[in-house]
């Protein structure tokens, strides 16, 4: 079990911004209060059309952060993942109209951002993700991804602002098990560090997460300088970047000079989700006429039986057996019931089917 938690989080502008005289749309904050450990960052989207995305990330990461610091027992006991998902995008909703309101902002899409965080208390441990960036994991095995950034071959990506934010977002809830830090960063840390077509993650990533173990404040300077100097100095057209830590003190750091920092490419077919979605399209169709199909049958058979014809009174061991009929017409209705719940099922998969043809097919 780890000793303590040092959070840390920086964030400096990139060449890309200081070229174009335009302003650093990423955002930072970590803290601990509550006895809760919160790292959040967010990136502000890019382009014209989004004018107040440095609003929106600085919104975000304080939102977030401080809806995790005194409501994590509610939202990490919820099982209902969707409805967790969706309060968090409620709440950034809800402050994102202030700032509209506030700044006479037309379209809440021009506070369009990105968001990632990580929540602690005692063992429990929360995840959240929405667009582009990279979560990592530093154990005393190595360090890996946790969450991956969410983008297409074009490089468009999701952001908290879309109409539903709340079912692009990944939540994990876990424990702290075996874990020694916890890094998150914006693209402009990424694209550095990670090579997503190895899935590898380099080693920097867990020497610059060892550096918390001295302390906050003069480790982020640290960080920061190195960010800086190495990541967003090295290009004229270096975006903005994010780089927050969560340390847990007292847990086993891994070996930097095991760990790989180069993996060959991972082989791929050119198989696509959207291909899986096309292809099974035709057998639930087909899988929904046949249960509709028997579901009738049976309707027709129940309604041909004729009527029974009056009887005489029957005798005492008959009247035991006719009591038991009852019996077997109640679970009739049952078996029914239970095919058109599957009836229902298979609609509703259409449904996703089809709304994940039409994100596709926009993001294309």
């Amino acid at each position: 079990m780890y000793k303590g938690i040092t959070v840390g989080a920086i964030t400096t502008i990139g060449n890309k911004h200081v070229n174009r005289g335009t302003p650093c749309e990423d955002a930072s904050y970590a803290v601990s209060r509550n006895g809760v450990s919160v790292v959040c960052i967010a990136d502000g989207a890019g382009g014209k059309q989004y004018t107040d995305a440095r609003f929106g990330s600085d919104c975000a990461v304080h939102v977030i952060t401080d809806t995790l610091c005194e409501h994590f027992d509610a939202l990490y006991s919820e099982n209902r993942e969707a409805a967790v998902r969706g309060y968090l995008m409620a709440k950034l909703r809800v402050a994102f109209a202030d700032i509209m309101e506030e700044r006479t902002i037309d379209v809440i899409d021009r506070l369009s951002c990105t968001l990632l965080f990580v929540a602690v208390k005692d063992r429990r441990m929360m995840i959240g993700h929405i667009g582009d960036g990279l979560i990592v994991r530093v154990s005393p095995s190595g360090v890996s991804p946790i969450s991956m950034p969410q983008n297409d071959k074009d490089g468009k990506t999701y952001f908290v602002t879309a109409a539903h934010a709340d079912n692009f977002m990944r939540l994990l809830k876990t424990t702290v098990d075996d874990v020694h830090a916890i890094a998150l960063m914006t693209d402009g840390v990424q694209d550095s560090v990670y090579n997503e077509e190895a899935g590898l993650v380099k080693p920097v990533v867990a020497k610059m997460a060892e550096t918390f173990a001295d302390g906050r404040e003069e480790v982020e300077k640290s960080v920061l300088e190195t960010v800086q100097k190495y990541i967003v100095g090295s290009s004229n057209v270096s975006d903005d970047a994010s780089f927050g830590v969560m340390f847990f003190e007292g847990t086993k750091a891994p070996d930097t000079s095991t760990l790989e920092s180069e993996a060959a490419k991972f082989a791929s077919s050119t198989e696509t989700f959207k291909d899986l979605s096309l292809a099974i399209k035709p057998e639930i169709i087909k899988a929904h006429e046949i249960i509709s199909k028997c579901a009738g049958e049976e309707h027709v058979e129940a309604k041909a039986q004729p009527e029974p014809e009056p009887e005489k009174a029957p005798e005492p061991e008959v009247v035991a057996a006719e009591k038991k009929e009852p019996e077997t017409e109640v679970k009739e209705p049952s078996r029914i019931s239970k095919i058109s719940v599957i009836m229902l099922i298979i609609g509703v998969v259409l449904c996703i089917i089809g709304a994940i043809e039409l994100v596709l097919s926009l993001k294309g």
